[in-house]
């Protein structure tokens, strides 16, 4: 008799098209909300399949896997408690890797957000330096960013025992970390690297330099551990002596420098690039809680990529924001409150979850190192690999070190009627901050009532440590609480840049102010239509619309009084409008900037780890503003700072301003005037409308060289796996005598495979224009001029059309960041004030992006 079995349930997949339809829906016709979403956080497979339709979706697989690690522990929270509070973005808001990862069967993934790695005994041999350089790449393919520091590696010119005889110093080590993070993608974007060296080091001025040559360290941001002694001979304005190793007592090299010459040069250069930000390491040190541990193995080394969480070597951190909008009762109303009650309430369950993350993290990496085992490479070539994860998973399971944090400051002082960056806004987001960081503390104590205190928790070692401090006086009470059950987490609050976070919200961004209130976008119509407004016709003859496009909140403040928010208003009525919001004056343009540094440093008082704020300046804003803000920040107590004045991360940046022309010109024809007969080769795939394209980059040095592109996967175009990502492009002769372009790759087993001819692979019309292309980029021009030029083609022929914009789309990715696209105009809000982030046209008036 045979036996019936049941087929199996396959999951349900949902199309791009009616997962962006939904989606659009569910954020009430906010397009980017939805696109964001879908690209970055929706469950999908390998294959592309999407297996949820809006973000509910999502928030359920959230709540039942959180519900399932609650149900290990006494008092449990229901999956739909936890939904209640996570659905809708409105409450509780689990970030970027959370959200992504957590339930995700599709990806081997870490939850972390951020870590830090490095060498025991700081070892700066080549094997250390290698070392670091695999467990970054390691950690950034999991969906981390990595931060850590170069502060060991011996200065330039010391002696050494290899053929070199002499070390090369800091700069070459930040080339080859910045250039393994381009190398590795994670799901469409990039890696994020932080490296930081202590001004002690000899070498500093070279690593604070670094970044302005053109083309130099681009895959990584940079910070300067300061000092105090350094901060007070500056304003001493007296000398200060660097060593090697740092602040060794019996240095074997030590020079004293005048500290506000190389100071002078950090405010230049954060002046003129963003870059390098400032880390003041003694009130991070004096201030850690984790740092308590430190001969334990928690002595705080760098931090991770945007400078919000100091870590020590193989700690990791996840983030959770709470949405303080969603605080506000009756917002934009003369009866508007903050229900501290609710706050109070919400922050309890959300360290809860935060702790229950943590689990589901040991799990992921439990996964991780199974995964690690199961490949079939070598054990001594998987080695690093698999102790970097053991150590991650001590840590973890050993500090579990959560990042609880917030969002929508601007918005919730706006909503209350108060101004961003007044005395009056400033001393209401301590309060709120303060609630948050003794709120968040007395869960952790309850918390380690029923599931026990971290591992190596120690109130003697604390005792001393000023923000413990802080919290006795502030509540004695619960410290003497802590003194009896302990404390589930060493360390717990950050604030992090909520970014695409703040999209899902339709919220402000993180504790910055809002960015604009409002401004103007454009849609592209058809002019035949009827009853279409046709406002601008762009340098191709593509007719727009203009249309007016309001932060989500101020068109809360408008309809609560009674504004009409579908009118086309003019720039004037807009103004008009503007000034009577509580916006007015409170955006990221017009806050005060000293206020800003204040209310950071009373802020910083109660986060335990660190904030990640930026103080937007004016184009015309001096190098001693600068200067003033960096002292300012300081004395504040701030644990970091960085500026950002408008315009200052556009063109090329050149180390040397005073460079002669002979050497300009031969920075534009670096380039081998002979190709040579094999280049290393890039492959790009991208949709052109609903086709699938393909493109080879030729690159000599990692720039492009020559470009073939085309159609992927018609009968006279070229198929190969997905995975093959990189090859090499053989200049070839055929029979004939005439020149073939073969592409060449190594597959799974090692072999390697030849298409021959890309050449004649694609449309004979396609090829005339790619040597045009190639031409000129063998003859040095730059990038995103060449990107201009094709854009600027006129063509005739839909098909050739199709093939300049997958030429653009694949040559885009090689513009420098923080080029300015000159000539084009940001299709959200019509600005001229483009720049390339990542191969992205991104606008810095309104911050929308556009790829491709």
């Amino acid at each position: 008799m045979s036996v019936q079995t049941q087929p199996k349930v396959l999951p349900t997949t949902y199309s791009q098209d009616d997962a962006f339809e939904a989606s659009v829906k569910y954020f009430n016709g906010d397009d980017l909300a939805a696109r964001v979403w879908i690209n970055k956080y929706a469950l999908k497979d390998s294959e592309g399949n999407l297996y949820e339709l809006t973000p509910n979706d999502m928030h359920r697989r959230i709540a039942k896997e959180i519900a399932r690690i609650e149900s290990r522990y006494p008092n449990p929270l229901s999956e739909e408690t936890i939904f209640d509070l996570i659905k809708d973005f409105k409450y509780i808001v689990p970030q970027g890797s959370p959200m992504a990862g957590i339930g995700n069967p599709y990806q081997i993934a870490s939850l972390s957000n951020c870590f830090v790695i490095g060498n025991e005994g700081n070892s700066d041999s080549y094997g250390g330096i290698m070392k670091i350089d695999q467990e970054q790449v390691q950690l950034m393919k999991r969906r981390g960013g990595v931060g850590h520091d170069l502060s060991h590696i011996r200065p330039k010119g010391s002696p050494v025992k290899n053929s070199a005889l002499t070390s090369t110093g800091i700069v070459p080590f930040m080339e080859r970390y910045s250039n393994s993070t381009r190398e590795v993608a994670q799901d469409g974007r990039r890696g994020a690297l932080m490296l930081s060296v202590s001004i002690n080091h000899p070498d500093s001025e070279d690593f604070i330099d670094a970044k302005l040559e053109q083309g130099k360290v681009t895959g990584a941001n940079v910070s300067v551990r300061i000092d105090d002694e350094f901060m007070k001979a500056v304003k001493a304005n007296s000398t200060y002596t660097q060593k090697y190793p740092i602040f060794s007592s019996n240095p074997k090299f030590s020079k004293t420098i005048e500290a506000n010459k190389l100071w002078k040069k950090i405010v230049h250069n954060a002046w003129k690039s963003a870059e390098p930000g400032i880390l003041f390491w003694d009130t991070i040190i004096k201030e850690s809680v984790p740092d308590c541990y430190a001969d334990l193995g928690y002595k705080t080394v760098s931090t991770n990529p945007c400078g919000e969480i100091p870590l020590c070597p193989y700690d990791s951190c996840r983030l959770l924001a709470m949405n303080l909008f969603s605080y506000v009762e009756n917002p934009f109303t003369d009866k508007a409150t903050f229900n501290f009650d609710l706050f109070k309430k919400h922050i309890h369950v959300a360290q809860r979850i935060m702790d229950d993350i943590i689990d589901l993290e040991l799990e992921k990496i439990d996964a991780i190192i199974a995964k690690i085992d199961a490949d079939p490479e070598l054990d001594e070539v998987k080695a690093t690999e698999r102790n970097l994860w053991l150590n991650i998973k001590t840590k973890a399971n050993e500090g579990r070190r959560t990042g609880i944090g917030i969002t929508a400051e601007g918005d919730m002082l706006a909503a209350l009627g108060i101004k961003y960056g007044s005395k009056k806004g400033n001393a209401f987001s301590v309060e709120v901050h303060k609630t948050l960081g003794i709120e968040a503390y007395r869960a952790s104590v309850y918390t380690a009532k029923d599931r026990g205190a971290f591992a190596i928790f120690d109130a003697e070692r604390e005792k001393n440590n000023p923000f413990i401090q802080r919290l006795k006086e502030a509540d004695d009470k619960l410290y003497y609480e802590m003194l009896e059950h302990g404390r589930r987490n060493i360390a717990l609050l950050t604030i992090a840049p909520t970014g695409t976070t703040s999209l899902m919200t339709q919220t402000s961004s993180g504790i910055e102010p809002v960015f604009m209130p409002v401004y103007k976008r454009r849609r592209k119509v058809n002019p035949n239509d009827k009853n279409v407004r046709v406002d601008f016709v762009d340098e191709v003859g593509d007719s727009w619309e203009e249309y007016v496009v309001f932060h989500h909140r101020f068109k809360q403040w408008m309809e609560v009084n009674g504004i009409a928010t579908d009118k086309n208003y003019t720039q004037e009525e807009l103004d008009k409008i503007v000034k009577k919001s509580p916006y007015y004056k409170a955006t990221s343009n017009d806050v005060d900037w000293m206020s800003k540094v204040s209310m950071q440093g009373a802020v910083q008082k109660w986060v335990d780890h660190s904030i990640s704020v930026t103080i937007n300046l004016p184009n015309d804003a001096t190098e001693e503003l600068v200067g003033k803000l960096y002292l300012e920040a300081w004395e504040a107590g701030c644990k970091g700072v960085t500026v950002y004045r408008d315009g200052s991360r556009s063109g090329v940046l050149i180390s040397n301003e005073e460079k002669k022309e002979d050497e300009q010109q031969e920075t534009l024809t670096a380039f081998p005037t002979k190709r040579p007969q094999v280049l290393e080769a890039d492959v790009v795939r991208f949709q052109n409308n609903k086709e699938k394209w393909i493109a080879f980059i030729g690159l000599i040095d990692g720039k492009p060289y020559e470009v073939f592109t085309g159609l992927a996967d018609d009968e006279d175009g070229i198929l190969i796996p997905r995975w093959a990502n990189n090859g090499l492009i053989i200049k070839n002769r055929n029979e004939d005598g005439t020149s073939r372009y073969d592409f060449q790759y190594q597959n799974k087993r090692g072999y390697k495979t030849t298409i021959e001819g890309l050449s004649h692979k694609f449309n004979p019309e396609y090829w005339n224009y790619a040597k045009l292309i190639s031409s000129t980029l063998r003859h040095g021009m730059p990038i995103d001029k060449i990107v201009d030029l094709i854009n600027s083609l006129q063509l005739d022929s839909e098909s050739i059309n199709t093939w300049k914009n997958g030429v653009v789309r694949a040559l885009k990715r090689y513009v420098e960041d923080g080029t300015q696209a000159k000539g084009q105009t940001c299709t959200n809000c019509s600005s001229g004030n483009l720049i390339y982030q990542e191969g992205c046209l991104t606008c810095k008036d309104c911050g929308s992006s556009k790829c491709g």
